[in-house]
């Protein structure tokens, strides 16, 4: 069986990396009789500089992107549409502030090491798209900790401190440099870059694609 490595750069804070990540899965379930997936997280952060009160979403997005709130509210509602035919839980979306990802970064890091990465992404996803929680607050984060069933108190002593902070920043940087200016990207076999929320049957069509080409 060919083995696939797929490391996926993305934000907590993206709507499109969590989209992009339930049509992966659903790509990897139909081929699943002919490849073996492996898949990685790597760090990105759409609002690296971000410190202090979050901002309503919409305002925030309007500002951004020099559209109105009306234009970014219908862009949303689209995203809800296309995520709840996925399963995922963006309910409120449009009610959460922006925030800073860095420590969901370390933790996501961390759950890595024990095989729950995976997990802990898609917990801080509906934290954030779902229930409109500051995924930069410790004890939202202590709660995603505690659904995917890892250990609260060492996750606590890792937000206190700065463990995991350096491998998050070289993360960054690597995939920076690698020439990855938005998210979600997903590098295949360390060489083939797919970018966005790619549909499952494009997913596939590149799978089948690169592997006949290696």
């Amino acid at each position: 069986m060919n083995r696939i490595q797929i490391d996926i750069v993305s934000d907590i804070a993206c709507p499109w990396c969590a989209i992009g990540y339930a049509r992966l899965e659903q790509a990897m379930a139909k081929v699943a009789d002919k490849y073996a997936f492996s898949v990685a997280w790597h760090a990105f952060e759409l609002n690296p500089d971000h410190e202090g009160q979050g901002e309503p979403i919409l305002p925030a997005l309007a500002r951004k992107y020099g559209r109105s709130e009306e234009d970014m509210r219908a862009n949303q509602d689209q995203m809800m549409t296309i995520a709840r035919d996925l399963g995922l839980n963006f309910e409120q979306m449009q009610q959460r502030f922006t925030c800073n990802t860095f420590d969901a970064h370390r933790l996501v890091k961390w759950a890595d090491e024990q095989g729950r990465a995976t997990e802990m992404k898609q917990a801080l996803f509906e934290a954030y798209f779902g229930r409109a929680e500051d995924v930069s607050e410790h004890s939202v984060l202590l709660r995603c900790v505690e659904q995917v069933g890892l250990d609260t108190d060492r996750a606590g002593e890792i937000l206190r401190g700065d463990e995991y902070a350096d491998v998050v920043r070289k993360d960054e940087a690597t995939y920076q440099q690698a020439g990855v200016s938005a998210v979600p990207a997903f590098i295949v076999n360390g060489k083939y870059l797919i970018s966005g929320a790619q549909e499952p049957e494009t997913l596939v069509q590149a799978f089948e694609e690169i592997v006949t080409n290696s």
